[in-house]
């Protein structure tokens, strides 16, 4: 049996970040490298469903998680004008709810101060030059000069990975077509759980953060040229807000002010091929598998990914054993959440360029059937 005691983590975001605080737990050396020079996360919000809870609880953060951000139940689906056509989310899994928002800093807080409590420490401001991956050890160096070894290195480092791009060569991310636009707000006194409104060119979604704050996200398609200049985002922010006539939207659109704070990217996926490993370097969350927020599980699957890896190194076998035990518990699971979520984007914008959807088609019926799949043990 390989007994692996130095592991390199590459990225320090959710994935990343995970990962690392349950092999220093489990009683690895771990060191994490992070390109950005501090950790000044943004991203808005976020939505975790039961089974991320369920994945937080695994490294001991899901109880914190859910005090500093807000626990709903299943999301209202709506007409323009409030009119609720039915409900989406899992069922709770235990005492974890169909769904806890909470914004993408208070998560990342909420993983770093537990890195800083069990001794993890962080290397900021840098990543990997160069990796020598032999079936015995990864010999790496780093951008500013320095050279290590490691019995493992992770690469948790995103849909751009530089990691992924060294060892397996270059996979381009796909757009589809369609963009997500968010923005934080005060939370309004009757908000009681997530909302989506749907209208026929875009929909937006109302989701609980904190007890005190909320966000929206607006699903749109900008056509072949996504890019909008930061000065004309406000303005079209809130007129695509303006479709909704429903008192929750409405008064919401004054507040929005601040270009800086609106959070626009297009959609992109990328799968990389099985397996996502090669001798001691192994791939896991957005730089292998980046989906689309249709199920709202990105984030989910990378501390799926975290979990899994985690109890894999610890069993009996060789590392190509545990890296392939790995693959089998998580490729396909994590090929679904992908695919699904292309196939509810690419209805959503056949919804909005007016085009009818194949026959069969019925996003309330797959959302739900995936999303109990992922209730599923991992």
């Amino acid at each position: 049996m390989t007994k692996i005691n130095k592991v390199l983590v590459v990225g320090g975001g959710i994935g990343g970040q995970s990962v690392a605080i349950g092999l220093k737990k489990a009683g690895f050396a771990v060191d994490v490298v992070e390109i950005l020079p501090e950790f000044n996360v943004y991203g808005v919000g976020i939505i975790q469903q039961a089974n991320a809870l369920r994945a937080l609880d695994a490294i001991g953060v899901a109880d914190e998680v859910m005090r500093r951000g807000s626990p709903y139940g299943k999301v209202k689906l709506c007409l323009p004008h409030g009119v609720q056509i039915g409900e989406a989310g899992t069922p709770p899994i235990g005492r974890f709810p169909s769904h806890n928002g909470i914004s993408r800093r208070l998560l990342h807080d909420v993983l770093f101060e537990e890195a800083q409590k069990i001794g993890l420490k962080y290397r900021m401001g840098i990543t990997v030059e160069s990796i020598d991956n032999q079936p015995d050890v990864a010999n790496v160096v780093f951008t500013d000069g320095t050279t290590d070894s490691y019995d493992i290195v992770i690469a948790a480092d995103g849909v751009h990975s530089k990691v992924r791009k060294l060892i397996f060569g270059e996979f381009k991310p796909s757009y589809v077509g369609l963009s997500v636009w968010r923005y934080p707000f005060k939370r309004p006194a009757g908000l009681d759980t997530g909302y989506i409104f749907f209208n026929k060119k875009h929909k937006l979604g109302v989701i609980p953060m904190t007890a005190e704050s909320c966000y929206i996200f607006l699903n749109s398609a900008e056509g072949d040229n996504p890019m909008i200049p930061e000065d004309q985002l406000v303005d079209k922010l809130k007129g695509y807000m303006s479709a909704y006539p429903v008192p929750v939207v409405q008064e919401l659109i004054p507040q929005v002010t601040d270009a800086k704070l609106v959070n626009y990217r297009a959609l992109e996926t990328l799968k990389m091929p099985a397996p996502w490993y090669k001798n001691r370097v192994v791939v896991l969350g957005d730089a292998a598998h980046t989906t689309i927020p249709q199920l709202g599980s990105g984030a989910a699957l990378a501390i799926e990914d975290a979990v899994v890896l985690i109890e894999e190194v610890q069993k009996e076998g060789e590392v190509e054993e545990m890296f392939d035990r790995y693959m089998t518990r998580r490729y396909e699971r994590c090929m679904m959440v992908v695919d699904v979520s292309e196939t509810l984007g690419a209805w959503e914008l056949l919804e909005y360029n007016n085009q009818p959807l194949p026959e069969g088609a019925n996003m309330g019926m797959l959302m739900g059937k995936t999303g109990m799949a992922l209730t599923a043990p991992i």
